[in-house]
């Protein structure tokens, strides 16, 4: 761990340079992903005022980046959109691994596909999606994604979908046998006919308010993500995240600072706290997924035994940045599921 005394020297010098464009820090990260501890603390360290922006898919992070000045300073989007965005120009070179940050990240995290040269990105979280049952309405298995993509009788109209193809599609690819990204017509028409077929008893396509949702007994099975799952589980929702026998999807989410961003060197120095061992045990413990970062395991809330959402027993497959005509195949996929 690089100490406070690093870190502070580090601030100082940032703090001195016009950089800060009028002391504000604006972050665009997945939704209520940040621990508000930590931004109190982060401005009260250091003066700035942090402002944080919600997204609920990496297509809605991409498009707002491709958009231009989106007016953001750091954004966490997952692996494979990482590495679209840096092959589109739309990240800053931020020398990652030269950055105190780099040092805490877990060496088997470091220099990935995405990001292989480690210049763009720092990780922040990493998990997998799945699906969630409400076991006050579905008492069967939940050892196969044919619970959720084929229903039987307990959960026919009672099942939903997040509102964006990326892990759906994936979880589908898992399901069927097909590998991520084909561009294989004939394969994704059997990813598309399996959507087809159970959206019937799809009662809602949405990636917002899913632990309402889920936890009220409004839908008996809803695609999600572990942390968030463990989360409502552990307030008291009689809910169980599934461990299908075909895999789970895995992402990583990383810190990176769009291209045009005001306060880089602000942005870098966030990064570098969020990614101090005290600063990631906290956001471990608010987040609910797994670090990449070191973090005290004395101090961490969750352990297998407590926690088994966040520690699969099943295969994890981890998205794949897809070519253009692949991801064209998974776009067309949503769109004819949709219309």
């Amino acid at each position: 761990m690089k100490t406070k005394l690093i870190l502070g020297a580090a601030l100082g010098l940032v703090l001195a340079a016009p950089a800060f464009a009028g002391g504000t820090l604006n972050l665009y990260t997945w939704s209520d992903s940040i621990s508000p501890d930590l931004i109190k603390k982060f401005e009260e360290k250091t003066g700035i005022t942090v402002n944080v922006d919600g997204f609920n898919s990496n297509e809605d992070a991409l498009t707002k980046l491709q958009a231009g000045s989106s007016g953001y300073d750091v954004v966490t989007p997952s692996q494979h959109f990482v590495k679209i965005m840096i092959e589109q120009g739309l990240l800053e070179d931020i020398d990652a691994k030269d950055m105190p940050a780099f040092a805490q990240v877990d060496d088997k995290w470091k220099n990935q596909w995405w990001d292989p040269t480690s210049e763009y990105s720092i990780p922040l979280a990493y998990g997998t999606a799945g699906f969630t049952v409400n076991r006050d309405l579905y008492k069967g298995p939940v050892d196969s994604w044919s619970v959720f993509f084929t229903p039987g009788a307990e959960l026919k109209g009672k099942i939903a979908d997040l509102a964006a193809p990326d892990e759906v599609v994936g979880a589908a690819e898992l399901f069927l046998g097909v590998p991520f990204c084909s561009e294989d017509k004939a394969e994704m028409k059997k990813v598309y006919d399996l959507l087809k077929a159970q959206k019937p008893d799809v009662a809602a396509y949405s990636s917002d308010n899913i632990e309402n949702r889920i936890g009220s007994g409004e839908v008996a099975a809803h695609f999600w993500w572990d942390g968030n799952s463990l989360k409502t589980r552990r307030d008291g929702a009689n809910i169980e995240y599934a461990m299908p026998k075909e895999g789970l999807v895995g992402w990583l989410d990383s810190f990176v600072v769009p291209k045009g961003a005001a306060n880089v060197e602000a942005a870098k120095a966030f990064i570098d706290f969020m990614s101090e061992e005290e600063n990631a045990t906290v956001q471990y413990n608010y987040y609910a997924h797994s670090s990449p970062v070191k973090i005290d395991l004395a101090k961490a809330d969750y352990t297998p035994e407590n926690a088994p959402e966040l520690f699969p027993t099943v295969p994890v497959t981890f998205s794949q940045a897809c070519s253009p005509a692949a991801q064209d195949l998974v776009t067309k996929v949503w769109t004819d599921l949709l219309k």
